[in-house]
C-alpha cells in the first residue's frame, strides 16, 4: 500500500473519531460504528481493486463506473452494518437505502459521462500523436491548417488533457519546423557537394591537360609555355582558395572559430579591403567608391576575419556588377552599432531567393559564367564571421541592384 493511501485512511479514521466525540457518541458505540464502517468499506475497496485489475484493458467508462459503484457500495454497506448494529428502525433503514440508491444512480451517470469525456480526450491525444508521426499531418500542425486531414481531431473536455493536447500539437509544429530545416540543410549540402565537385573538377581537368601538353612536348615555343605556366598557377591559386573557403566554412558550421579580438579601427579594415579590391574592379571595368559618413571609435575586432567579410562582400558585388557599373561601400553609425553597406548594380535578386543568398553554394542566376560565379561560399563565410563578432548581415534589393548591410556592436 502506498504512503498516500495510508495517509488517507488514517486521516479519515481520525476525522470520524473527532466527529463522534464532538457529537457526544459514547466511546463503545463510536468504536463499533467506526470499526464496522471501516471494515466493510475496506472489503469493498479491495473488491474494487480486484475488479479494476481484471478490467485493466476495458474502457475508461467501465473503470469509472467500477470506482463510483465501489464508493457508493462502501458507503451503503457501511451504513447498513452500522444500522443493524445500532438497531435502527426498519422504516428509517429503508428510507436511507432509497436515498443511497438515488444517489448511486446519479453517481453512476456521472461516472459514465466522465469516462466518455476522458475517452474523447484520449482520442484527441491519439489523433495528435498519429498526426505528429505522419509527414502530411505534421505539416498541417506546423501551418495550423488542420483541414489537410479529413478526420478532424475531437475536442477534449478535460482541462489537463486539453493542455496536454495543446502541448502535443506544439511539439508537432516544432518537429515539422525541425524537419523543414533539416530538409533545407540537406538540400544545401547536396548542392554544395555538386557545385564544389564541379569547381574542383573543371580546373583540375585544365591543369592536367596543360601539364600533359608540356610533358609531351606538344607545346614548345617559349611564349606558349609561359602562358601555360601562368594558367596553371592561376588555376592552382583558385583551387587553393576554394579549399581555404571550404575549411573556413567547416570551422564556422562546427562552431570551432577562435577569434583573436583586439581594439581596432573598422575604418582601416574597410580601407585596406577597398584598396585590395580596386585591382579586381579595374579588371572588370567596374567603378568602386568608398564613403565614410562618420569616424567610428575603436572596436573589438578580429581584423583578419573582418577583413575577409568586407573583401567577400566587395568581391561578390564586383563580380555581379556589369562592366561600367558602380559598387559603393559606405561606413557609418546606426545607433549603438557600426553600419557597413555594400551596394552594387547587379540588377537585384528575386524575392524568393533573398532568404537563400547566404546559404553555402548559393549562386543565383545560373546563366552567369563559372568565372563570374566563384565558389559560392563567400557570402556564407561572411555571415558566419559576422555572427562570430556578435553582428548581423542582411541583404535587400535597391534601385539598381543589391544592398548588403553589416551591423556590428560598437563595444
Amino acid at each position: 500500500m502506498r504512503p498516500a493511501h495510508v495517509g488517507v485512511m488514517l486521516g479519515g479514521l481520525g476525522l470520524a473519531v473527532l466527529l463522534g466525540v464532538a457529537r457526544g457518541v459514547p466511546g463503545h458505540d463510536l468504536a463499533v460504528l467506526v470499526g464496522l464502517a471501516f471494515g466493510v468499506a475496506l472489503a469493498v475497496t479491495v473488491a474494487a481493486w480486484v475488479a479494476l485489475a481484471v478490467s485493466r484493458g476495458a474502457s475508461l467508462q467501465i473503470q469509472a463506473v467500477i470506482v463510483t459503484l465501489a464508493s457508493v457500495g462502501a458507503t451503503a454497506l457501511g451504513v447498513l452494518a452500522a444500522a443493524e448494529a445500532m438497531f435502527v428502525s426498519t422504516h428509517d433503514l429503508t428510507a436511507l437505502f432509497v436515498v443511497l440508491t438515488a444517489a448511486a444512480t446519479v453517481g453512476v451517470l456521472g461516472a459514465v459521462e466522465l469516462g466518455s469525456r476522458v475517452g474523447r480526450a484520449s482520442a484527441t491525444l491519439g489523433a495528435l500523436t498519429r498526426r505528429i508521426g505522419d509527414a502530411d499531418g505534421a505539416a498541417a500542425l506546423a501551418s495550423d491548417d488542420l483541414d489537410l486531414d479529413p478526420t478532424p481531431i475531437p475536442s477534449s473536455s478535460t482541462a489537463e488533457l486539453d493542455r496536454l493536447a495543446r502541448e502535443l500539437a506544439e511539439m508537432g509544429r516544432r518537429l515539422e519546423e525541425a524537419r523543414s530545416r533539416e530538409r533545407a540543410l540537406e538540400r544545401a549540402r547536396r548542392e554544395l557537394v555538386a557545385w564544389v565537385s564541379h569547381d574542383l573538377r573543371t580546373p583540375l581537368a585544365g591543369v592536367r591537360a596543360m601539364v600533359e601538353a608540356l610533358e609531351d612536348g606538344v607545346v614548345d615555343d617559349p611564349e606558349t609555355v609561359e602562358q601555360y605556366h601562368r594558367a596553371v598557377h592561376a588555376e592552382t591559386a583558385r583551387l587553393s582558395s576554394l579549399v581555404d573557403d571550404l575549411f573556413e566554412l567547416s570551422r564556422i558550421e562546427a562552431d570551432a572559430l577562435s577569434l583573436s579580438l583586439e581594439r581596432a579601427s573598422l575604418g582601416d579594415v574597410v580601407s585596406d579591403a577597398v584598396a585590395a579590391a580596386q585591382v579586381l574592379a579595374a579588371a572588370k571595368g567596374v567603378r568602386l567608391e568608398g564613403r565614410l559618413h562618420e569616424r567610428l571609435p575603436l572596436m573589438s575586432l578580429a581584423t583578419p576575419e573582418m577583413g575577409r567579410v568586407v573583401r567577400n562582400l566587395l568581391d561578390n558585388a564586383i563580380r555581379h556588377t556589369p562592366t561600367g557599373g558602380l559598387v559603393i561601400i559606405e561606413l557609418g553609425r546606426d545607433g549603438d552599432c557600426a553600419c557597413l553597406t555594400v551596394s552594387d548594380e547587379c540588377g537585384g535578386i528575386p524575392d524568393e531567393d533573398l532568404e537563400r543568398v547566404f546559404d553555402p553554394a548559393y549562386r543565383g542566376d545560373t546563366a552567369r559564367t563559372p568565372a563570374d560565379r566563384g565558389g559560392g561560399l563567400g557570402l556564407a563565410i561572411a555571415r558566419g564571421l559576422t555572427e562570430a563578432h556578435a553582428g548581423q548581415v542582411a541583404v535587400g534589393n535597391g534601385e539598381a541592384g543589391c544592398r548588403f548591410t553589416v551591423r556590428l556592436p560598437l563595444g
